[in-house]
């Protein structure tokens, strides 16, 4: 895997990340969810890339 698509690939699942976790401080009001979620992306996408 070239070094374009690796970038591709953590551009990608920055999306998530950033609608998901407006998401989630709205519905629970802390950043703790947050939190784990970013790591939970964080994990899969650098085991992905990683590949």
């Amino acid at each position: 895997m070239n070094v374009s698509r690796k970038l591709g690939i953590l551009v990608f699942c920055g999306v998530p990340a950033i609608v998901g976790g407006g998401i989630l401080y709205a519905v629970f009001g802390n950043y703790i969810p947050v939190f784990i979620y970013e790591l939970l992306l964080v994990f899969a996408a650098g085991s992905y890339v990683s590949r």
